[in-house]
């Protein structure tokens, strides 16, 4: 064999080689579709298994574990089962266990065996969520799948009784304690009751709901004080005159009765905090002052106003009007009453008569030292609560934000500084009040305040003060929601007189919390900010309809679709403009549009800007919204390139 042919051949045998090797590691497609089969198979394997794993019914210690995908096929054909929700961290669950465990050991010697389970309320939120559970450990028990609430202590013995008292064929759920009243029996029970809270409720409520077991549990509680404070409910929507009578427009709305006089019921609404307010509401609005020394601590100490009833006995009538008017206004004020001559005597009043006088602190020689009313038979309560509140702020009062509602007053001049009235700061925070009392005594139709900057700093900020550098600051809070700024300068009664005059005569202007000025607001939708809110929405020659939103709310946000297409669909029409504004950022320079939630729609008509017509349709649609422009335009009109 010659040279060249034997290096082709050894060259050919190694290709030969290496294409053997190449095909025996490369598995062909038929193979790799196969492996791959394979896998999916094992992935679906681990994922029925992890399913298995959740529907599995497993046990501790005696005690079943249940969990969010297996609880309602395992209660399903149940007659009672007793639950327990807990949290791992919690020291009472851990403290709670092995007496759970020897609950459980118990029950299941019970003839039937009675199942105990437990559930993790921090992971299976599902089932927290529809058992309302707010607390660890919470106690149920279910009985045929309807829920029990368990309310005694956490015993074997008691828990074990209550369980097996459930369990009897013949149990049956105690009445409610709840009242439930109708136009037939309203009149009877409330005229009749010394106090009594009524709820108006709607059925198809979610919030109503949500306070009906709180509200039972309040009622079983209050049943029990003594004397007995009743909790009744009306259904709304079948008794309409009712709701009429009392103004029921949204729900739940609860009031309190007096022998028939209905008051507002503004306390908590869950089972204690309603028992802790209703049983502060059964006391007497009004405290009796025996001693004259309790008087004059009241004008040395006291930081708000005085208020003092001073009758000649419980069965004076006048003293019974006194009592109304205070069940008015006892959430806002405190109220005293005397039947003392001493008293009277040191107060210069006769009996009957009513006293509205403030702390030494806060009394000048520019007003009176008190106010009196004579209070006869004739007279009304509603008559008597008018002149406590008429009275109730000094020429130059202490504002705070506890007591905000009572200075909503406007005009309202705010002097901000450090204020405190205690002994060693006295002196300083009353030398800044009197040069503001100098100007309040020449413009009465104003309220005047001092107010600590820390506890307003966010209102200093939004009125551009936060960063004056100045000790004093004030600010004129207008109608409508303006505001005015001193201009930072060194504070004295002059620089005050003459900031108000400024704006008595109309020469302030306000300070508008707004966002920059949109460059380009060509859309569908125009951009309103707090500097624009006049020249478009208060625009006379144009209706206008204003969505008031904020940018984290959730209705907002499914409604920007549509409130688009409602722009587009309404684009040509020269003289009707939609537009929104985001009000958490921006002010709404005027008090006829008030933003309670959001969205909040107005229809702003043409040359009545003063009185916008408000959205309240619960169908936010496209449909909706523009029937409700069509039927309040004042004209609709297509520009020239439409028609």
């Amino acid at each position: 064999m010659r040279p060249r042919k034997a290096w082709m051949l050894v060259l050919l045998l190694a290709l030969a080689q290496l294409l053997a090797v190449a095909s025996a590691g490369a598995p062909d497609e038929d193979s790799s579709d196969k492996e791959d089969a394979i896998e999916e198979d094992e992935e679906e394997d681990e994922d029925e298994d992890d399913d298995d794993d959740d529907l599995e019914v497993k046990e501790e210690n005696g005690v079943l574990i249940l969990n969010d995908a297996n609880f309602d096929n395992f209660v399903a054909d149940k007659d009672t089962v007793l639950l327990e929700f807990y949290a791992p961290w919690c020291g009472h669950c851990k403290q709670f266990a092995p007496e759970y465990e020897k609950i459980a050991a118990t029950l299941k010697e019970n003839d039937p065996p009675i199942p105990v389970a437990k559930i993790d309320a921090t992971s299976e939120s599902a089932l927290a969520s529809r058992f309302d559970v707010s607390g660890y450990p919470t106690i149920k028990i279910l009985k045929k799948g309807q829920e029990v609430d368990y309310e005694g202590s956490r015993t074997q013995e008691e828990i074990v009784a209550k369980v097996k008292e459930v369990s009897q064929p013949n149990w049956t759920p105690p009445p409610e304690v709840t009242l439930v009243l109708t136009k037939d029996n309203f009149d009877e029970v409330v005229n009749d009751a010394d106090i009594i809270l009524v709820e108006f409720y709607a059925p198809w409520c979610g919030h109503c709901k949500k306070l009906a077991p709180e509200y039972e549990k309040a009622a079983k509680e209050l049943s029990k004080s003594s004397p007995p404070i009743p909790l009744a409910k009306v259904d709304a929507i079948a008794e309409t005159d009712l709701a009429k009578r009392f103004d029921v427009s949204s729900y739940p709305t609860l009031k309190i009765f007096r022998k028939g006089k209905a008051f507002s019921y503004n306390g908590p609404r869950e089972k204690y905090g309603i028992v802790d307010y209703m049983m502060e509401q059964s006391g007497p609005p009004s405290k009796q002052i025996l001693a004259l020394k309790q008087v004059q601590e009241f004008l040395k100490d006291r930081d708000d106003v005085i208020i003092v009833g001073v009758f000649k006995s419980e069965s004076d009538p006048a003293y019974q009007l006194y009592q109304d008017a205070a069940n008015s206004l006892r959430e806002d004020y405190k109220f005293h009453h005397t039947f003392s001559t001493e008293i009277a005597k040191f107060l210069k009043v006769s009996l009957g008569k009513l006293v509205v006088m403030q702390p030494e602190k806060f009394q000048s020689k520019y007003e009176p030292k008190s106010y009196v009313m004579d209070i006869k038979d004739s007279t009304e309560a509603a008559a008597i609560a008018e002149h406590v509140v008429k009275h109730t702020l000094p020429l130059v009062g202490h504002r705070k934000a506890a007591d905000a509602k009572r200075y909503t007053r406007r005009p309202l001049v705010v002097v901000y500084y450090s204020v405190d009235f205690s002994f060693d700061y006295r002196a300083a925070t009353q030398f800044w009040r009197n040069k503001v009392l100098e100007v309040a005594k020449d413009f009465p139709e104003y309220t005047f305040a001092v107010a600590d900057e820390e506890d307003f700093a966010t209102e200093l900020k939004d009125l551009g003060l936060s960063e004056s550098g100045e000790e004093v600051n004030a600010a004129i809070l207008d109608e409508g929601g303006r505001r005015f700024a001193m201009e930072p300068d060194d504070f004295d009664a002059d620089a005050l007189r003459d900031f108000v005059t400024a704006f008595k005569k109309g020469k302030l202007k306000p300070v508008i919390k707004s966002q920059p000025v949109p460059k380009n607001n060509k859309g569908p939708v125009k951009v309103v900010v707090g500097k624009t809110f006049d020249s478009i929405v208060m625009d006379p020659k144009k209706d206008v309809l204003i969505e008031f939103y904020a940018p984290w709310c959730g209705h907002c946000k499914q409604l920007e679709p549509v409130y688009t297409s409602l722009g587009k669909k309404y684009k040509g029409h020269k003289n009707l403009v939609i537009a929104k504004m985001d009000a958490t950022a921006n002010d709404v320079t005027s008090d006829r549009y008030k933003v309670e939630g959001f969205p909040t729609i107005y229809f702003a008509p043409s040359g009545d800007k003063k009185n916008p017509i408000k959205f309240e349709d619960g169908n936010r649609d496209l449909e909706h919204l523009s029937k409700f422009i069509e039927e309040h335009a004042t004209k609709l009109s297509r520009t020239k390139e439409e028609l």
